[in-house]
């Protein structure tokens, strides 16, 4: 679907936008139906911005120490990014976690220490806190492993437009979980306004993440 308004362009995400996903069967990024702007944000994000912003959902979660974490109370940095994913995931996972480590590099250590990163496991039968932790480290250990109830864990997904599918049978007896690929960026209201596909280059998040950060000051 696209439409004009004000000589604005948007498309709507199902179907139209890049795909991403783990494993050899590929998903929309954002397939939740958000409308995003293609043409250039006034304010300068050089992610992809949404006309209608995500709420992140007041859900309680467990970190990896086995800790009660909630999505609103719990996040006491301006900044939030949320990724869902898993630790078994065979390529974009690892991908877009190094990716948003790297991005973090590039800001000065007092902008870095304003964004907190989230990774929901899309699969909690085999994410324990011990499992993500030691996966999580190897991208930067100040990355926050969250896990719960997968049911629940579906729930948050699809309040921010997020695919997070069932278990999927591999030939080698194991299994695969399909997921949105995308970066979520949240403000100190917990609404996300830009997200970044899992293709986005690092230089343009890292500029994203420090706007955020100075918009949310």
């Amino acid at each position: 679907m696209i439409r004009t308004r004000n000589a604005v362009v948007f498309l709507a995400a199902v179907g139209l936008l890049a795909l991403a996903g783990c494993g050899k069967e590929q998903k929309p990024d954002n397939p939740g139906g958000a409308i995003i702007r293609t043409t250039q944000d006034p304010n300068g994000m050089r992610g992809a911005t949404l006309d209608q912003p995500y709420k992140l959902p007041a859900a309680t979660l467990t970190d990896t120490g086995g800790n009660a974490f909630n999505l609103v109370t719990s996040t006491k940095k301006p900044v939030t990014l949320i990724f869902f994913g898993y630790t078994n995931c065979p390529d974009v996972c690892p991908t877009v976690l190094a990716d948003v480590a790297s991005a973090l590099t590039k800001l000065d250590e007092s902008v870095r220490k304003q964004v907190q990163v989230l990774f929901i496991t899309s699969d909690p039968a085999r994410d324990t806190g011990p499992v993500m932790r030691k996966y999580l480290d190897r991208f930067d250990p100040s990355f926050v492993g969250l896990t719960g109830a997968l049911p629940s864990i579906k729930d948050i997904a699809q309040a921010v437009g997020v695919p997070v599918e069932g278990m999927k049978k591999l030939p080698s007896g194991g299994y695969e979980v399909g997921h949105g690929a995308q970066v979520l960026g949240f403000g100190k209201d917990d609404k996300a306004t830009v997200l970044w596909m899992s293709n986005a280059a690092i230089g343009d998040m890292a500029h994203d993440f420090g706007k955020l950060v100075d918009e949310n000051q």
